[in-house]
Formats: C-alpha cells, sequence, structure tokens
C-alpha cells in the first residue's frame, strides 16, 4: 500500500513538471506563441521609449500662473473665462476628452471617489474644472457628463463646484501648454482621428490660479486631496512627485507588441514552476531514500535479533 501511495506521488510530480517544461518551452518561438494565443505576429521589441511617449508626457510646472483669461463654453453652454472659477477658492483641474473610453473615465472616476472621503464640498470649499481636450466635443455632451459624475458623486447642492468645459483649439492648447499637459491626436477603430494619446494626471492650483501640485494616475489620495486643499488655499505650492505615469493611447493592432509582453511572462511563470517542482522533486527523492535506508536497516536489524533469539 505505500509503495502505491509513492508511486502514484512520484507520478503526479513528474506530471507537474513535464507540464512546467511545456510552458518553458512553449516561450521557445514567438510567432508559435502568438499563434497559439490567437494573436497576431508580434512587432519588434521596443527596448526604448517610444516616441509617442515623449511628446504626451507631463511636465510639472509648479508655481506656474494659468492663464485665466481663455474662453471656454461651460456645460449649459455659456461662454465663460477659466478665471471664472478662481479667486476664491482652489480649483482642482482635469485635462479629459469625454468620449474617451479608455482612460479618462478611470482617472474621472478615480477623482470622485477621493472625493466622496473628502470633508470638503465643491461651490464652497474648492471648484471642480474638467477641459475637454477634443475641440468637436459640445456643451451638450459635457453636460451628460456632468449629469452622470453628479449621480456618481452624490453630495446634493455641490452641482455648482463642478464644471465641464468644452472650447476651441487655440484655447485648449494654450492651456495644455501652461499646465504642461502634452496629447497627440490618434487614429481610432474607425481609421478617423476621433481619439487622443495622453497621460493622466490632474492638478491642483491655488485661487490665485497658480499650479500649486500634480496628482498623476488615475486613483487619488483622500488624504493627499484634503491636505492639498487646505495648503493650495493658503497659497501653499507643493513639490514634484515621482513621475511615474498612465499613458491612454492604443497600440497599432498590426504590431501587436504587447504579445511578447504575454509570452515572458509565460515563459517567467513556466521556468518558477519547473524550478519549484524540480527542488520538491528532489526533497522528497533524498527524504524517501533516507526512509528507505532507515526501513531496511530495521527490517535487518529485526531479522538479525530473530536468529539470535530464534
Amino acid at each position: 500500500m505505500r509503495r502505491g501511495t509513492k508511486a502514484r506521488k512520484w507520478a503526479n510530480a513528474l506530471a507537474g513538471l513535464a507540464l512546467g517544461c511545456a510552458f518553458v518551452c512553449f516561450g521557445a518561438d514567438a510567432q508559435a506563441q502568438s499563434q497559439w494565443f490567437g494573436f497576431q505576429k508580434p512587432g519588434k521589441p521596443a527596448d526604448q521609449q517610444p516616441l509617442l511617449l515623449k511628446k504626451i508626457s507631463i511636465q510639472q510646472k509648479l508655481n506656474t500662473q494659468l492663464p485665466l483669461n481663455l474662453e471656454f463654453r461651460d456645460e449649459t453652454g455659456k461662454l465663460v473665462h477659466l478665471g471664472d472659477y478662481f479667486g476664491k477658492r482652489p480649483v482642482i483641474l482635469s485635462l479629459v476628452y469625454y468620449t474617451c473610453k479608455i482612460l479618462c473615465p478611470e482617472e474621472m472616476d478615480g477623482l470622485v471617489s477621493a472625493l466622496e472621503m473628502v470633508k470638503f464640498n465643491p461651490g464652497r470649499d474648492f471648484n471642480v474644472v474638467f477641459v475637454s481636450i477634443d475641440d468637436r466635443e459640445t456643451p451638450e455632451i459635457a453636460a451628460k457628463e456632468k449629469a452622470f459624475y453628479m449621480k456618481r458623486y452624490g453630495r446634493p447642492g455641490t452641482e455648482n463646484g463642478w464644471h465641464f468645459l468644452t472650447g476651441q483649439e487655440s484655447a485648449i492648447r494654450a492651456l495644455a501648454t501652461a499646465v504642461g499637459f502634452g496629447y497627440v491626436p490618434m487614429q481610432g477603430p474607425d481609421g478617423k482621428m476621433t481619439q487622443f494619446a495622453h497621460a493622466s494626471a490632474i492638478e491642483l492650483a491655488t485661487p490665485q490660479g497658480k499650479l500649486a501640485q500634480y496628482y498623476l494616475g488615475v486613483e487619488f489620495s483622500p488624504k493627499d486631496l484634503d491636505l492639498g486643499l487646505v495648503e493650495a488655499s493658503h497659497g501653499t505650492i507643493g513639490s514634484p512627485v515621482d513621475n511615474i505615469l498612465t499613458y491612454c493611447f492604443r497600440y497599432d493592432p498590426t504590431l501587436n507588441r504587447h504579445t511578447l509582453l504575454y509570452v515572458r511572462i509565460i515563459q517567467a511563470g513556466g521556468l518558477v514552476t519547473v524550478l519549484l517542482l524540480g527542488g520538491f522533486i528532489l526533497i522528497s527523492f533524498r527524504r524517501d531514500m533516507r526512509q528507505a535506508r532507515a526501513w531496511k536497516a530495521a527490517e535487518a536489524s529485526a531479522r538479525k535479533f530473530h536468529l539470535v533469539n530464534g
């Protein structure tokens, strides 16, 4: 019975080792890997940062005065100036585009989620200003976005503190340049230049319109926002944060540059599996050998004892 159990154990271990080897061997040919997973032929691995990413970086221009005279349209279609939202309270500024289906909704959701846990209220203690980087977007689109996020935020009476702006290309570019926000038009699935490559960040400005702090990514700390709003309300300028950016853009599907990354992950996982199973088998084999020698020694001693005392 013990031998049968041991045989099954070794069979299972060897089967696992074979499976791990299969994963590692599976990564030997990149083209075969991509076809196995249904991917297209992988492109040449990018060892350097793509040129596109250099164009859409975030330059942290702390203490820079925003151009408050820029004209935009609010969600009602009213002509406004950026300075209309400054003068009394700090402003959280976010450059997005409302029809984005990739990163912008994540950034906006992240900001709203964080502000839900902030004790201050928009309209009374600070303003939130979204500006579309797509000059084709209309106040009607902005109004739908505002209605959605006001329902999501769930604090009635704070609507006057949220502003969803659209504008002309010249005003958008001027604001983006002042903020250090890089963005590039890109081709969408329909072949038209309807999308934008950009990084994800929000900015906190003082009541006088000077950039006080940058928050990068799509998730924001309520505690940091709380403290940042207090400091910005007193005109305090923060320090640069680590420039770890989250990008919003599409990879060229004909190059399929993600494929090789997936394959390398699978290879690494297979290699770890092989090493773990190999180590387990080696340890188990040595332990079983010691047990077998001890068992044989015990049997020999027992036989000798019976022969002597027969």
